[in-house]
């Protein structure tokens, strides 16, 4: 099934090279897959995860393993966001 994930600030850095600049990535990933397991091969540190959103929908911490994923998702995922 196709996702999309976005990712925000310094976390496009763990993204590949030709969707640095675009911050988007278009996925195929396995039916039943969860948002742990969409972004396990990206290597996030979990310090640098911290607002995850579904479609919109704030997923918290302890529901991102089991939170599955179906098709035409947007998983996006900021950073703790510091200012001034």
């Amino acid at each position: 099934m196709k996702i999309t994930l976005k990712l925000f600030a310094s976390l496009t850095d763990y993204l590949p090279p030709a969707s640095k600049y675009t911050n988007i990535v278009e996925l195929d990933v396995p039916d039943g897959a969860t948002i742990t397991q969409v972004t396990e091969p990206y290597q996030l540190p979990q310090k640098l995860v911290h607002l995850v959103l579904v479609n919109g929908h704030y997923i918290a911490p302890e529901q991102r393993a089991a939170k599955v994923l179906l098709e035409g998702d947007v998983l996006a995922i900021w950073p703790p966001i510091a200012g001034g």
